[in-house]
């Protein structure tokens, strides 16, 4: 089977964190956001510069750093932690913007309302 061991910063599971809750507005996504945050601060800081770094293997305590910090991580990575924490209603609402695959914001050219999203046997209107 393959297995990956290695840590290169996807955005993915904050970028998940950040939609889940502003959707469904359920704390446990926050608290997961948060244990994610906790865990890049204890087993990807690098001390002595203060920056992160991708890790060369996950098996390992105390991890074995790449020294180096792609520039995804803040793009992406910390801004979603960020956004699953600030305030929804004047920091990017999904109402109005919309984000690309690099994690960059873009404006709806018209206010969207009425679209309806089901989200498990929730219905979310936005």
């Amino acid at each position: 089977s393959f297995l990956i061991h290695f840590n290169i910063f996807s955005n993915d599971l904050a970028e998940t964190y950040f939609y889940l809750y502003r959707l469904t507005h359920l704390e446990q996504y926050r608290e997961w956001a948060w244990e994610l945050a906790q865990a890049i601060n204890l087993h990807t800081k690098v001390v002595e510069s203060g920056g992160f770094s991708s890790l060369k293997t996950v098996n390992t305590v105390p991890p074995t750093f790449t020294d180096h910090q792609p520039a995804h991580f803040i793009s992406g990575t910390l801004k979603f932690l960020y956004l699953t924490f600030a305030d929804e209603d004047y920091v990017l609402p999904l109402k109005k913007w919309i984000f690309n695959l690099a994690g960059h914001p873009l404006p709806f050219a018209a206010p969207v309302s009425g679209t309806l999203m089901k989200c498990a046997n929730n219905k979310i209107l936005l």
